[in-house]
């Protein structure tokens, strides 16, 4: 990550060859994303990829060991939204084959706000702040 002021990075570890799919899944949903680099193992899975969303560096791999565990909702990546059409189509896009783990729908301090977790198993939590 030379050149990036960043210190904390998320980092997905995915399963079964579904990390370069989520990337470009994810690329091509939000705006001012880009898929920055991806190392392939000599199966085609993904040894190590960087991904941004927004200007937020994302870490993934295609884990070579199968886990017992997969992404929980306990941790999520929060997406502040730019304009109701935004997070209207983020959550119906990312929702899609997923699951809804909060209605879109108000909440204090916030336009809209919804939870969702994609069909990869990553949870998003998408605002839309208040303009006050």
């Amino acid at each position: 990550m030379s050149g990036s002021n960043q210190k904390v990075t998320p980092f997905l570890l995915f399963q079964g060859q579904q990390a370069e799919e989520a990337m470009n899944l994810y690329t091509s949903l939000f705006m001012d994303s880009e898929i920055k680099n991806i190392l392939y193992q000599e199966d085609g899975s993904v040894l190590h990829a960087t991904f941004s969303i927004k200007g937020q560096n994302i870490m993934c791999i295609d884990s070579a060991i199968k886990h017992e565990f997969t992404f929980t909702p306990a941790i999520s990546l929060f997406v502040e939204c730019d304009s109701i059409d935004e997070i209207q189509h983020l959550f119906q896009s990312l929702s899609e084959s997923g699951d809804v783990l909060m209605p879109l729908g108000e909440l204090p301090g916030m336009e809209k706000f919804g939870w969702v977790q994609d069909s990869f198993g990553v949870s998003w939590q998408l605002s839309l702040p208040s303009i006050d």
